[in-house]
Protein backbone atom coordinates (compact mmCIF):
# COMPACT_ATOMS: atom_id res chain seq x y z
CA UNK A 1 0.00 0.00 0.00
CA UNK A 2 1.40 3.78 -1.10
CA UNK A 3 1.96 5.52 2.22
CA UNK A 4 1.39 9.46 1.07
CA UNK A 5 3.80 11.70 2.98
CA UNK A 6 2.92 15.38 3.82
CA UNK A 7 5.20 17.98 3.53
CA UNK A 8 5.72 18.32 7.10
CA UNK A 9 6.66 14.82 7.43
CA UNK A 10 9.26 15.41 5.37
CA UNK A 11 10.50 18.65 7.13
CA UNK A 12 10.28 16.63 10.18
CA UNK A 13 12.57 14.07 9.24
CA UNK A 14 14.91 16.47 7.86
CA UNK A 15 14.85 18.21 11.31
CA UNK A 16 15.64 14.77 13.19
CA UNK A 17 18.64 14.17 11.18
CA UNK A 18 19.69 17.52 11.98
CA UNK A 19 18.93 17.51 15.37
CA UNK A 20 20.99 13.85 15.37
CA UNK A 21 24.31 15.30 13.50
CA UNK A 22 24.28 18.66 15.40
CA UNK A 23 26.72 17.86 18.28
CA UNK A 24 27.66 20.62 20.77
CA UNK A 25 31.13 18.49 20.88
CA UNK A 26 31.10 20.02 16.85
CA UNK A 27 30.71 23.52 17.78
CA UNK A 28 34.16 24.17 18.34
CA UNK A 29 35.64 23.06 14.58
CA UNK A 30 34.63 25.73 12.89
CA UNK A 31 35.33 28.66 14.69
CA UNK A 32 38.82 26.90 14.81
CA UNK A 33 39.10 26.49 10.90
CA UNK A 34 37.98 29.97 10.70
CA UNK A 35 40.94 31.80 12.59
CA UNK A 36 43.79 29.28 11.12
CA UNK A 37 42.14 30.11 7.38
CA UNK A 38 41.93 33.62 7.67
CA UNK A 39 41.33 34.97 4.20
CA UNK A 40 41.27 31.10 2.84
CA UNK A 41 38.17 30.51 5.11
CA UNK A 42 35.79 29.77 2.35
CA UNK A 43 37.57 27.72 0.50
CA UNK A 44 39.23 25.61 3.89
CA UNK A 45 35.13 25.43 4.56
CA UNK A 46 34.22 23.48 1.33
CA UNK A 47 36.42 21.38 1.70
CA UNK A 48 35.08 20.89 6.02
CA UNK A 49 31.49 20.79 4.54
CA UNK A 50 32.66 17.34 2.29
CA UNK A 51 33.61 15.26 5.45
CA UNK A 52 31.73 17.31 7.84
CA UNK A 53 28.21 17.17 6.10
CA UNK A 54 28.25 15.87 2.74
CA UNK A 55 29.91 12.52 3.65
CA UNK A 56 27.61 11.62 6.63
CA UNK A 57 24.56 12.44 4.90
CA UNK A 58 25.86 9.91 2.08
CA UNK A 59 26.25 7.23 4.23
CA UNK A 60 22.87 7.78 5.65
CA UNK A 61 21.45 7.78 2.11
CA UNK A 62 23.83 4.35 1.24
CA UNK A 63 22.04 3.12 4.60
CA UNK A 64 18.35 3.75 2.95
CA UNK A 65 19.48 2.37 -0.26
CA UNK A 66 20.35 -0.77 1.71
CA UNK A 67 17.04 -0.64 3.00
CA UNK A 68 18.44 -0.34 6.63
CA UNK A 69 20.35 -3.57 6.32
CA UNK A 70 23.73 -2.17 5.33
CA UNK A 71 25.65 -4.15 7.99
CA UNK A 72 24.14 -7.07 6.33
CA UNK A 73 25.29 -5.96 3.26
CA UNK A 74 29.09 -5.34 3.99
CA UNK A 75 29.45 -8.97 5.49
CA UNK A 76 27.54 -9.80 1.70
CA UNK A 77 29.89 -7.78 0.03
CA UNK A 78 33.47 -7.57 1.79
CA UNK A 79 33.84 -10.50 4.75
CA UNK A 80 31.81 -10.78 8.35
CA UNK A 81 34.89 -10.60 10.31
CA UNK A 82 35.71 -7.08 8.39
CA UNK A 83 32.20 -5.99 9.19
CA UNK A 84 32.70 -6.75 12.96
CA UNK A 85 35.53 -5.20 13.17
CA UNK A 86 34.73 -1.98 11.46
CA UNK A 87 32.12 -1.57 13.53
CA UNK A 88 34.28 -2.38 16.71
CA UNK A 89 36.52 0.51 15.62
CA UNK A 90 33.89 2.94 14.85
CA UNK A 91 32.26 2.21 18.31
CA UNK A 92 35.26 2.59 20.00
CA UNK A 93 36.31 6.02 18.10
CA UNK A 94 32.65 7.59 18.67
CA UNK A 95 32.70 6.36 22.39
CA UNK A 96 35.21 5.84 25.16
CA UNK A 97 38.46 6.88 22.51
CA UNK A 98 37.45 10.29 21.42
CA UNK A 99 33.78 11.26 21.23
CA UNK A 100 32.78 10.49 24.67
CA UNK A 101 35.75 12.17 26.32
CA UNK A 102 35.77 15.10 24.09
CA UNK A 103 31.91 15.78 25.17
CA UNK A 104 33.45 16.51 28.88
CA UNK A 105 36.38 18.07 27.35
CA UNK A 106 34.41 20.76 25.55
CA UNK A 107 31.49 21.60 27.94
CA UNK A 108 34.17 22.22 30.56
CA UNK A 109 36.71 24.24 28.39
CA UNK A 110 33.56 26.17 26.95
CA UNK A 111 31.71 26.26 29.94
CA UNK A 112 33.46 26.61 32.87
CA UNK A 113 37.07 27.56 32.48
CA UNK A 114 36.48 31.24 31.56
CA UNK A 115 35.36 30.83 35.28
CA UNK A 116 38.25 29.53 36.69
CA UNK A 117 41.65 30.88 37.45
CA UNK A 118 44.78 29.34 35.44
CA UNK A 119 46.32 27.50 38.66
CA UNK A 120 42.74 26.01 39.41
CA UNK A 121 42.50 24.60 35.89
CA UNK A 122 43.65 20.99 36.69
CA UNK A 123 41.99 20.46 39.68
CA UNK A 124 38.22 22.31 38.26
CA UNK A 125 38.50 20.11 35.26
CA UNK A 126 39.25 16.72 37.68
CA UNK A 127 35.78 17.87 39.86
CA UNK A 128 34.10 18.95 36.85
CA UNK A 129 34.57 15.82 34.72
CA UNK A 130 34.00 13.26 38.05
CA UNK A 131 30.57 15.07 38.15
CA UNK A 132 29.61 15.22 34.72
CA UNK A 133 30.51 11.42 33.71
CA UNK A 134 28.82 10.40 37.17
CA UNK A 135 25.70 12.03 35.54
CA UNK A 136 26.39 10.40 32.41
CA UNK A 137 26.38 7.12 33.97
CA UNK A 138 23.68 7.59 36.37
CA UNK A 139 21.17 8.57 33.18
CA UNK A 140 23.00 6.35 31.19
CA UNK A 141 21.95 3.02 33.70
CA UNK A 142 18.85 4.58 34.27
CA UNK A 143 17.61 5.52 31.08
CA UNK A 144 14.41 7.87 30.89
CA UNK A 145 12.88 9.93 28.02
CA UNK A 146 14.21 13.02 30.39
CA UNK A 147 17.54 12.82 28.74
CA UNK A 148 15.62 13.21 25.04
CA UNK A 149 13.34 15.92 26.41
CA UNK A 150 16.51 18.35 27.85
CA UNK A 151 17.97 17.15 24.22
CA UNK A 152 15.39 18.46 21.97
CA UNK A 153 14.97 21.15 24.20
CA UNK A 154 18.38 22.83 24.28
CA UNK A 155 18.91 22.36 20.52
CA UNK A 156 16.84 24.57 19.34
CA UNK A 157 18.01 27.22 22.52
CA UNK A 158 21.45 27.07 21.56
CA UNK A 159 20.87 27.38 17.58
CA UNK A 160 19.18 30.91 19.09
CA UNK A 161 21.79 31.97 20.78
CA UNK A 162 24.61 30.58 18.06
CA UNK A 163 22.44 33.15 16.01
CA UNK A 164 22.55 35.75 18.67
CA UNK A 165 26.44 35.40 18.32
CA UNK A 166 26.77 35.55 14.31
CA UNK A 167 24.40 38.24 14.01
CA UNK A 168 26.15 40.72 16.38
CA UNK A 169 29.37 39.35 14.51
CA UNK A 170 27.98 40.32 11.09
CA UNK A 171 26.74 43.50 12.62
CA UNK A 172 29.73 44.83 14.83
CA UNK A 173 32.68 42.55 13.67
CA UNK A 174 35.93 41.89 15.87
CA UNK A 175 38.07 42.51 12.64
CA UNK A 176 39.18 41.42 9.16
CA UNK A 177 39.62 38.50 7.79
CA UNK A 178 43.80 38.06 8.55
CA UNK A 179 46.10 35.97 6.67
CA UNK A 180 46.10 32.36 6.72
CA UNK A 181 48.32 29.90 9.01
CA UNK A 182 50.87 27.67 7.10
CA UNK A 183 48.30 24.98 7.58
CA UNK A 184 45.69 26.67 5.37
CA UNK A 185 47.94 28.78 3.37
CA UNK A 186 48.61 26.38 0.37
CA UNK A 187 46.45 23.71 0.00
CA UNK A 188 43.42 25.12 2.00
CA UNK A 189 40.77 23.06 0.54
CA UNK A 190 42.26 19.84 1.20
CA UNK A 191 43.35 20.84 5.26
CA UNK A 192 39.68 21.57 5.24
CA UNK A 193 38.70 18.05 4.09
CA UNK A 194 41.16 16.79 6.91
CA UNK A 195 39.65 18.71 9.60
CA UNK A 196 36.39 17.92 8.98
CA UNK A 197 37.73 14.13 10.16
CA UNK A 198 37.21 15.70 13.66
CA UNK A 199 33.70 15.74 13.47
CA UNK A 200 33.50 11.86 13.79
CA UNK A 201 29.84 12.36 12.21
CA UNK A 202 30.64 9.91 9.25
CA UNK A 203 31.84 7.26 12.10
CA UNK A 204 28.25 7.10 13.24
CA UNK A 205 26.05 6.98 9.80
CA UNK A 206 25.56 3.14 10.34
CA UNK A 207 23.43 4.25 13.33
CA UNK A 208 22.05 7.42 12.29
CA UNK A 209 20.98 5.71 9.09
CA UNK A 210 19.25 3.16 10.90
CA UNK A 211 17.42 5.29 12.85
CA UNK A 212 16.09 7.78 10.04
CA UNK A 213 15.00 4.25 8.08
CA UNK A 214 13.25 2.98 11.32
CA UNK A 215 11.60 6.26 11.73
CA UNK A 216 10.15 6.03 8.01
CA UNK A 217 9.16 2.75 8.72
CA UNK A 218 7.28 3.16 11.80
CA UNK A 219 5.59 6.39 9.67
CA UNK A 220 4.45 3.72 6.97
CA UNK A 221 6.89 4.06 4.40
CA UNK A 222 8.38 0.55 3.28
CA UNK A 223 9.28 0.79 -0.42
CA UNK A 224 13.10 1.23 -0.86
CA UNK A 225 12.54 3.59 -3.70
CA UNK A 226 10.64 5.95 -1.16
CA UNK A 227 12.88 5.40 1.23
CA UNK A 228 15.46 6.51 -0.41
CA UNK A 229 13.82 9.50 -1.80
CA UNK A 230 13.00 10.93 1.40
CA UNK A 231 16.27 9.95 3.07
CA UNK A 232 17.59 12.54 -0.09
CA UNK A 233 15.05 14.77 1.13
CA UNK A 234 16.05 14.82 4.77
CA UNK A 235 19.92 14.95 3.84
CA UNK A 236 19.39 18.42 2.34
CA UNK A 237 17.28 19.26 4.50
CA UNK A 238 19.83 18.89 7.54
CA UNK A 239 22.90 19.49 4.96
CA UNK A 240 21.29 23.13 4.45
CA UNK A 241 21.11 23.85 7.66
CA UNK A 242 24.19 22.26 8.91
CA UNK A 243 25.69 24.06 6.58
CA UNK A 244 24.81 27.33 7.81
CA UNK A 245 25.35 27.10 11.17
CA UNK A 246 29.62 25.66 10.10
CA UNK A 247 29.95 28.49 8.15
CA UNK A 248 29.19 31.09 10.86
CA UNK A 249 30.55 29.73 13.27
CA UNK A 250 33.41 29.74 11.36
CA UNK A 251 33.00 33.60 9.97
CA UNK A 252 33.19 34.43 13.89
CA UNK A 253 36.47 32.75 13.94
CA UNK A 254 37.68 34.33 11.34
CA UNK A 255 36.97 37.77 12.06
CA UNK A 256 38.35 37.01 15.55
CA UNK A 257 42.01 36.69 15.10
CA UNK A 258 42.76 40.61 15.45
CA UNK A 259 40.97 40.51 19.03
CA UNK A 260 41.90 37.11 20.49
CA UNK A 261 44.56 36.10 18.42
CA UNK A 262 45.55 32.51 16.88
CA UNK A 263 43.59 30.59 20.09
CA UNK A 264 44.37 27.20 21.06
CA UNK A 265 41.85 25.70 20.42
CA UNK A 266 37.95 26.41 18.50
CA UNK A 267 36.41 25.92 22.92
CA UNK A 268 38.32 29.36 23.72
CA UNK A 269 37.40 31.34 20.73
CA UNK A 270 33.75 30.58 21.41
CA UNK A 271 33.82 31.59 25.08
CA UNK A 272 35.85 34.42 24.61
CA UNK A 273 33.40 35.66 21.48
CA UNK A 274 30.61 35.34 24.10
CA UNK A 275 32.21 36.82 26.87
CA UNK A 276 33.31 40.17 24.27
CA UNK A 277 29.66 40.74 22.79
CA UNK A 278 27.20 39.64 25.66
CA UNK A 279 29.37 39.66 29.25
CA UNK A 280 29.61 37.37 31.57
CA UNK A 281 25.81 37.07 31.14
CA UNK A 282 26.78 34.96 27.64
CA UNK A 283 29.57 32.90 29.48
CA UNK A 284 26.71 31.48 31.74
CA UNK A 285 24.05 31.01 29.18
CA UNK A 286 26.61 29.35 26.66
CA UNK A 287 27.93 27.03 29.98
CA UNK A 288 24.64 26.00 30.90
CA UNK A 289 23.24 25.34 27.57
CA UNK A 290 26.63 23.41 25.89
CA UNK A 291 27.31 21.33 29.51
CA UNK A 292 23.39 20.05 29.05
CA UNK A 293 23.63 19.88 25.30
CA UNK A 294 27.09 17.52 25.90
CA UNK A 295 25.32 15.35 28.99
CA UNK A 296 22.98 14.49 26.60
CA UNK A 297 25.66 13.44 23.54
CA UNK A 298 27.48 11.84 26.28
CA UNK A 299 24.38 9.52 27.74
CA UNK A 300 23.21 8.31 24.08
CA UNK A 301 27.32 7.48 22.83
CA UNK A 302 27.81 6.06 26.24
CA UNK A 303 24.19 3.79 26.32
CA UNK A 304 25.01 2.91 22.23
CA UNK A 305 28.58 1.34 22.94
CA UNK A 306 28.10 -0.51 26.28
CA UNK A 307 24.53 -1.62 24.82
CA UNK A 308 26.91 -2.73 21.33
CA UNK A 309 29.66 -4.51 23.68
CA UNK A 310 27.98 -6.27 26.15
CA UNK A 311 25.96 -7.55 22.53
CA UNK A 312 29.01 -8.26 21.38
CA UNK A 313 30.16 -11.00 23.96
CA UNK A 314 26.99 -12.52 24.33
CA UNK A 315 25.77 -11.02 27.60
CA UNK A 316 29.42 -12.42 29.03
CA UNK A 317 30.42 -9.04 29.80
CA UNK A 318 27.15 -6.77 31.26
CA UNK A 319 25.68 -3.63 29.86
CA UNK A 320 26.69 -2.00 33.68
CA UNK A 321 30.12 -3.77 33.52
CA UNK A 322 30.45 -2.07 30.08
CA UNK A 323 29.04 1.03 30.54
CA UNK A 324 31.52 1.65 33.93
CA UNK A 325 34.78 1.14 32.09
CA UNK A 326 33.67 3.19 28.87
CA UNK A 327 32.71 5.71 31.64
CA UNK A 328 35.72 5.89 33.96
CA UNK A 329 38.15 5.96 30.81
CA UNK A 330 35.97 8.53 29.33
CA UNK A 331 36.51 10.37 32.51
CA UNK A 332 40.54 9.69 32.68
CA UNK A 333 41.06 10.49 29.00
CA UNK A 334 38.88 13.36 29.34
CA UNK A 335 41.43 15.02 31.81
CA UNK A 336 44.58 15.46 29.76
CA UNK A 337 42.92 18.58 28.11
CA UNK A 338 40.78 19.27 24.51
CA UNK A 339 43.47 20.41 22.94
CA UNK A 340 45.50 17.42 23.18
CA UNK A 341 42.39 14.97 22.95
CA UNK A 342 42.03 16.75 19.71
CA UNK A 343 45.50 16.22 18.86
CA UNK A 344 45.63 12.76 19.74
CA UNK A 345 42.45 11.72 17.47
CA UNK A 346 43.81 13.59 14.52
CA UNK A 347 46.59 10.53 13.64
CA UNK A 348 43.81 7.78 14.45
CA UNK A 349 40.71 9.77 11.79
CA UNK A 350 43.21 10.45 9.28
CA UNK A 351 44.14 6.34 9.21
CA UNK A 352 40.25 4.90 9.70
CA UNK A 353 38.10 7.65 8.15
CA UNK A 354 39.72 6.88 4.85
CA UNK A 355 38.17 3.30 4.61
CA UNK A 356 34.56 4.67 6.05
CA UNK A 357 34.61 7.12 3.07
CA UNK A 358 35.52 4.37 0.37
CA UNK A 359 33.21 1.95 1.95
CA UNK A 360 30.62 4.90 1.29
CA UNK A 361 31.45 5.66 -2.32
CA UNK A 362 31.52 1.95 -3.08
CA UNK A 363 28.30 1.34 -2.19
CA UNK A 364 26.63 4.56 -3.36
CA UNK A 365 27.87 3.53 -7.48
CA UNK A 366 27.86 -0.21 -6.58
CA UNK A 367 25.22 -0.88 -9.68
CA UNK A 368 28.01 0.68 -11.89
CA UNK A 369 30.29 -1.69 -11.06
CA UNK A 370 27.99 -5.08 -10.87
CA UNK A 371 28.32 -5.45 -6.81
CA UNK A 372 31.49 -7.11 -7.38
CA UNK A 373 33.00 -8.13 -4.34
CA UNK A 374 36.80 -8.05 -5.71
CA UNK A 375 36.19 -4.60 -6.16
CA UNK A 376 35.03 -4.22 -2.60
CA UNK A 377 38.62 -5.69 -1.71
CA UNK A 378 40.99 -4.32 -4.05
CA UNK A 379 39.74 -0.67 -3.27
CA UNK A 380 39.29 -1.40 0.56
CA UNK A 381 42.49 -3.66 0.62
CA UNK A 382 44.94 -0.51 -1.03
CA UNK A 383 43.10 1.71 1.19
CA UNK A 384 43.50 0.27 4.04
CA UNK A 385 47.36 0.03 3.55
CA UNK A 386 48.04 3.85 2.77
CA UNK A 387 45.81 5.48 4.85
CA UNK A 388 47.90 3.48 7.50
CA UNK A 389 51.16 5.35 5.80
CA UNK A 390 49.16 8.68 6.21
CA UNK A 391 48.09 8.17 9.76
CA UNK A 392 51.31 7.54 10.77
CA UNK A 393 53.05 10.46 8.87
CA UNK A 394 50.05 12.99 10.92
CA UNK A 395 51.70 11.29 13.72
CA UNK A 396 54.79 12.19 12.63
CA UNK A 397 56.45 8.94 12.62
CA UNK A 398 57.99 7.96 9.52
CA UNK A 399 59.63 4.61 8.53
CA UNK A 400 62.48 6.51 6.23
CA UNK A 401 62.40 3.98 3.05
CA UNK A 402 58.56 4.09 2.82
CA UNK A 403 57.96 7.24 3.54
CA UNK A 404 60.72 8.41 0.85
CA UNK A 405 58.84 6.32 -1.89
CA UNK A 406 55.39 7.43 -0.94
CA UNK A 407 56.73 11.57 -0.68
CA UNK A 408 58.40 11.21 -4.24
CA UNK A 409 55.97 9.04 -6.13
CA UNK A 410 52.22 8.56 -4.38
CA UNK A 411 50.21 12.06 -5.35
CA UNK A 412 48.23 13.58 -2.39
CA UNK A 413 50.45 11.94 0.18
CA UNK A 414 52.20 15.17 2.14
CA UNK A 415 48.75 16.20 2.14
CA UNK A 416 47.85 12.95 3.88
CA UNK A 417 45.86 12.29 1.29
CA UNK A 418 47.82 9.33 -0.40
CA UNK A 419 44.96 6.49 -0.36
CA UNK A 420 43.49 8.44 -2.75
CA UNK A 421 44.93 7.43 -5.63
CA UNK A 422 46.05 3.44 -4.39
CA UNK A 423 41.81 3.18 -3.98
CA UNK A 424 40.73 4.13 -7.27
CA UNK A 425 43.80 1.70 -8.40
CA UNK A 426 42.43 -1.19 -6.14
CA UNK A 427 38.96 -0.71 -7.20
CA UNK A 428 40.27 -1.21 -10.97
CA UNK A 429 42.44 -4.29 -10.72
CA UNK A 430 39.66 -5.55 -8.59
CA UNK A 431 37.19 -5.24 -11.19
CA UNK A 432 39.51 -6.65 -13.79
CA UNK A 433 40.44 -9.82 -11.90
CA UNK A 434 36.01 -10.51 -11.13
CA UNK A 435 36.60 -11.18 -14.63
CA UNK A 436 39.12 -13.96 -14.31
CA UNK A 437 36.94 -15.45 -10.99
CA UNK A 438 33.65 -16.56 -12.84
Amino acid sequence: MYKKVSKIEIISFGLMLFSIFFGAGNLIFPPALGQAAGSNMFSAMSGFLITGVGLPLLGVLAIGLAGGNYTQMIENRVHRYFMLAMLVILNLTIGPLFAIPRTGAVSFEVGFRPFLSPEYDAIGQFVYTFIFFGLTYFLALNPSKLVDWVGKLLTPILLFFIALLVLQGIVAPLGPLESPTEAYYHVPFLQGVQSGYLTMDLLAFIAIGSIVVNSMRDKGIHKPADITKYCTIAGLISATLMGLVYVSLAYLGATSVEVLGQSENGGIILASVANLYFGHMGNIILAIIISFACLTTSCGLSASCATFFSGLFYKKITYKQCLTAFVLFSMAASNIGLTSLINLSVPFLVGIYPMVIVLVLLSMSEKLFGKRREVYWGSLGLTFIFSIFDGMQAANIHFDFIHHLCTEYLPLYTFNFGWVVPSIVGAVLGYIISFFRK
